[in-house]
Parts: C-alpha cells; structure tokens; sequence
C-alpha cells in the first residue's frame, strides 16, 4: 500500500527524480571541479601540495550545517557574490541564488568536493609520468596524450570519486532543506516530513528502502564495470 501510494503520487515521483538528477549534476560538477585540483596536487611540488591538501581537508573541520549556513549568508540578494557582481558592473538587479536548484547545487557541490579530490588524488600521484614522456616522444600531441594515456590511467580515481559523490548526494537533507525550494526537494526531506510531520512512518520506511535499494544498486553497477574493465 505505501509502495503503490508512493507510485501513485506525483509529488514522491518528483522527490525521487530530483534525487537522481541533484546528485548527478553535483557529481558532474565535483569531477570538473576536482580534476584539475587533483592533478595539480600530483605534479606539484612538495610545498604546493602540501598546501593544496591542507585547503582540501579544511570543510572536513566544520560541520555541514555551518558551512551551509554560510552559503546561505554569501548567496543571498545582499550577500557577498551579489554585492561583487553588482560594483563589477555585471549585473544590475541580484541574482536568485539560494532557495533553488542553483544553491543547491553550489552547497552540496562545496561538500561533496574533498570526496571527488582525494581518490582522484591517490590515483594520479601513482600514474607513472613516464608513460606520457613515452606518448609525447612517439609524436603524441599533449590533449591526445591526455585522452588516451592518461585519462584512461586516472578512471578507478575518477569512478571511485564519482560513487562516493553520488551516494553521498542521494541520501543529503540539510543543504537541500536549506538552500533548495519546493521545488527541489529529496527523498531525504521527504522521509523526515512523513516521520515528523504526519506520523506515517509506513510511507518513511518505503521511501527509505527506496533509498537504499538506489545505494546499493549504484554500487552493483559500478563494481560490475570495473570488474569487465579488470578483465
């Protein structure tokens, strides 16, 4: 009955779609985002990474809710980015960034960033550079030495990065609670709504099953891939 309730009503299906696509686009955005921080961190020097990982690692000294409240003070009509935007000559009326799909994904992208880096991270610094040395010597122009000796190197980084994003994603409440509209809401929000609000904890564990059976389902999947690309 609450299966077929969640089936039947539009509002659950939306939740649960925006589930979906809020973590992919974050996951999308922390891979853009974190490569280049990744590579970076691989082939600079000592000093540079060490400051590198020491910026990384600082959201993990702050709790979720404070970081997102912050974002919530900078992405406001008043807050800093309007207020840059708007002396820069950019705009001239604010930008809605907050209470949206955009802060959303600003927020949780912020949070999510250190997962994507650090695998990224451990997989690159142990890619031989020789390899690409070897490339660039047999007449290997630099983009396609990147597309077919080293991106291909750096994908276990790259999907054990992108997992870690997504599962994350799917289960987040706090941020899309507070920088999301009704528009934006997650299976996480709704399963606290039903618990706490209406008492319908039938429904709440449906959609917690949900949310697990999608969890374990992207890790099948993509345990399935690296499997055939081992063999």
């Amino acid at each position: 009955q609450n299966f077929r309730a969640l089936v039947e009503t539009p509002v659950y299906l939306k939740a649960l779609w925006n589930t979906i696509v809020i973590s992919g686009s974050v996951t999308v955005v922390c891979a853009v985002l974190g490569y280049p921080i990744a590579y970076t961190m691989a082939h600079a020097g000592e000093r540079v990474k060490r400051l590198l990982i020491f910026v990384v690692l600082i959201p993990f000294w702050s709790s979720i809710l404070v970081r997102t409240f912050a974002w919530m003070v900078i992405l406001q009509r008043r807050g800093v980015v309007n207020a840059a935007l708007i002396d820069l000559g950019l705009i001239e009326t604010p930008l809605t960034l907050i209470y949206n799909r955009v802060g959303v994904l600003i927020g949780m992208s912020h949070i999510l960033l250190p997962f994507m880096i650090l695998p990224l991270y451990g997989v690159l610094s142990r890619i031989d550079p020789t390899l690409s040395s070897a490339a660039a010597g047999l007449g290997a122009p630099p983009v396609r030495n990147f597309y077919r000796v080293y991106l291909p190197l750096s994908l276990p980084g790259l999907f054990a990065g992108a997992v870690l994003v997504f599962v994350m994603g799917l289960g987040y409440y706090i941020t899309p609670a507070l920088l999301g509209g009704p528009g934006d809401m997650m299976i996480a929000q709704l399963i606290e709504m039903q618990v706490a609000d209406f008492g319908n904890w039938g429904l709440a564990g449906a959609l917690a099953l949900i949310l697990f059976v999608g969890t374990a389902s992207t890790f099948v999947f993509v345990q399935r891939i690296l499997g055939q690309e081992a063999r």
